[in-house]
């Protein structure tokens, strides 16, 4: 069986049970890969974020934690099939091929792995990460809104502490630092506004699965774009 196959679940699999499965998932992932592979440093990333999630559903911070949960999750298998064709025979999507291409490149920074894996996971996956939890759940996107800017506000405090403890170099040297201008052109808040946008056309387009299609691949290459740019070598 894959291991994408693995880890995905029904919608009659306990969400706790659900999102225990993903957290060991990028737990080995975390102990297979080199820890400088850009795909690793992602992980750890995210890693990070959907434990800081599960900790604050287990604690109710959100106001349905079987819907934030199956969002979560739902996220999370995208990313995971993505890493899973990534490794394997398989074709990831066009929006992690930069991430997966430039992984082991000695001219990208480990900052650069970062936040291309959550323009790839947050530009792409989540918008229809919210459209398989809408169908899971039997609700509109609108009934998720409020978690999702909750979890939201989880990644952008996040990547804050990641730019912080990735950026090289001391503080007055980072305003002559390329990379500085290069991912000073990429934002989290703008990518998890058009997200939004994103899912709740691709949820009014459900009846309409080949403009749908064309939409999502449109994304999709959009996202990509954006990634191979954020990995430019430096």
């Amino acid at each position: 069986m894959p291991r994408s196959e693995q880890f995905t679940t029904s919608v009659e699999t306990p969400v706790d049970t659900a999102v225990d499965d993903v957290l060991a998932r990028m737990r080995v992932l975390d102990a297979e890969l080199p820890p400088h592979d850009g795909i690793a440093v992602f992980n750890r990333v995210y890693l990070a974020v959907t434990s800081e999630v599960d900790r604050r559903i287990d604690s109710g911070r959100f106001g349905d934690a079987r819907a934030t949960a199956t969002l979560d999750v739902r996220f999370a298998e995208r990313y995971l099939a993505a890493v899973d064709a990534a490794l394997g025979d398989g074709r990831p999507p066009a929006c992690w091929r930069p991430l997966v291409q430039m992984r082991r490149h000695p001219g990208v920074r480990p900052l650069q792995f970062a936040l291309a894996g959550i323009n790839a996971h947050i530009g792409h996956d989540l918008a229809l990460a919210v459209v398989d939890a809408c169908r899971s759940l039997g609700c509109e996107p609108g009934d998720l809104e409020d978690d999702y800017e909750r979890v939201g506000d989880v990644l952008v405090a996040l990547e804050e502490r990641i730019r912080e403890e990735l950026m090289p170099g001391p503080d007055l040297l980072q305003i002559a630092d390329p990379l500085t201008h290069l991912l000073g052109a990429w934002s989290l808040e703008r990518a998890r506004d058009a997200t939004w946008t994103a899912a709740r056309a691709l949820w009014a387009l459900r009846g309409l699965p080949d403009v749908a299609r064309e939409f999502t691949d449109r994304l999709d290459t959009a996202v990509g774009f954006a990634g191979r740019m954020l990995l430019t070598p430096l």
